[in-house]
């Protein structure tokens, strides 16, 4: 019988292996590096010496000038290439793999957020769905080293918190959970058929500078500053377990170093912020009082997000080390510097 997805198997896997240094350069491609997560990686990679291929289409969901600021510091580069395109597009990865020997893949390209997959559930499925099952197919052929695939703490929908990566999956509770979902079972399938290193990373909550301006933070940060009305889903009891940027930029730097035959691991802090908490934070930060409407919740929206990280810890030898307080004032500082170099128009009034 196939072992299951949720094997606990901490072999590394053998058929493709490191080099003996890394005198030879290698090139690791990250999808969607133009977005939150991606820049911070590919900023990371290209200062420890990689060569960094990214493929990004930058798509409307936010403004793409956004991305095009988060990768200005990577463009020009030694070693940093960009691809635009959508991963859907069979010719743009045969351009990409018939140009560059990609070594490794960290896949971050997605269609994001809870409330728009529900509003468009066939974009999501065709983008994280067919997106994902079109690169793990170019993965097998060009027989790279390590494939990450980035998960989401959605996955666990209602499940009983904290989670952990054994904790119910068949439930999800929104159309982005559900393809998330089905990322992971498709990279479990190419493992399983073609011995293709996977480490799924389910991420919990990200934050920091770069943050998509449609999450919670950064929406929050900026109405608040400018004196709009925040809503506040869930009437503020909803919490979250909130992981700083640099935490999941090492934590995915560890993972690149070790690959497994098949892993799934959560990447969160392990504690739990409710919202109005955090909205109190956000308020000593910038000094101003927010103005709350509660509102019911959301569908897709679940009430509590909280890792359980002993599996990270024991194949990582990774925890987070920034605290949430701490977290949002570097983000606060972040944002009153963006700000203050004119990235923002003023929010319309309501």
């Amino acid at each position: 019988m196939p072992e299951s997805p949720e094997s606990n198997s901490t072999t590394p896997a053998s058929r493709f292996p490191l080099p003996a240094s890394r005198s030879e350069r290698e090139t690791i491609l990250v999808t969607g590096g133009a977005g939150f997560i991606g820049s911070h990686l590919c900023e990371s990679l290209l200062t420890d010496g990689f060569r960094v291929v990214v493929v990004d289409d930058f798509n409307g969901y936010y403004d793409p000038l956004v991305k095009r600021r988060n990768i200005q510091a990577c463009l020009g580069r030694d070693g940093f290439v960009l691809f635009e395109g959508d991963i859907q597009d069979p010719d743009l990865l045969s351009r990409v793999f018939s140009q560059e020997r990609i070594d490794r893949i960290v896949h971050l390209a997605a269609r994001a957020g809870v409330r728009p997959s529900v509003a468009d559930p066939v974009l999501y499925e065709r983008v994280n769905g067919i997106g994902t099952l079109r690169l793990l197919d170019w993965a097998v052929r060009a027989r790279v080293r390590n494939f990450l695939f980035g998960s989401s703490s959605s996955v666990y929908g209602r499940s009983a918190p904290p989670f952990k990566e054994d904790s119910g999956t068949d439930h999800p509770i929104s159309p982005y959970a559900a393809t998330k979902r089905a990322g992971e079972l498709l990279a479990y399938t190419y493992h399983h058929l073609y011995e293709l290193p996977v480490t799924a990373l389910r991420f919990f909550t990200v934050y920091g500078p770069r943050q998509r301006p449609d999450m919670a933070i950064h929406k929050f940060t900026r109405a608040i500053n400018e004196g709009c009305p925040i809503e506040l889903y869930g009437r503020g009891h909803s919490s979250r377990d909130y992981t700083y940027i640099s935490d999941i930029v090492r934590a995915i730097r560890i993972a690149l170093d070790k690959p497994f035959t098949y892993e799934i691991i959560n990447l969160g802090a392990s504690s739990t912020t409710e919202l109005v908490e955090l909205i109190g934070m956000l308020e000593e930060a910038l000094g101003r009082r927010a103005i709350m409407k509660k509102t019911a919740d959301q569908p897709g929206d679940v009430p509590i997000s909280w890792a359980d990280t002993a599996k990270a810890e024991r194949l990582l030898g990774w925890r987070a080390q920034v605290d949430i307080r701490e977290g949002v004032r570097r983000f606060v500082e972040w944002y009153r510097a963006e700000q203050g170099a004119g990235q923002y128009e003023p929010l319309q009034r309501v």
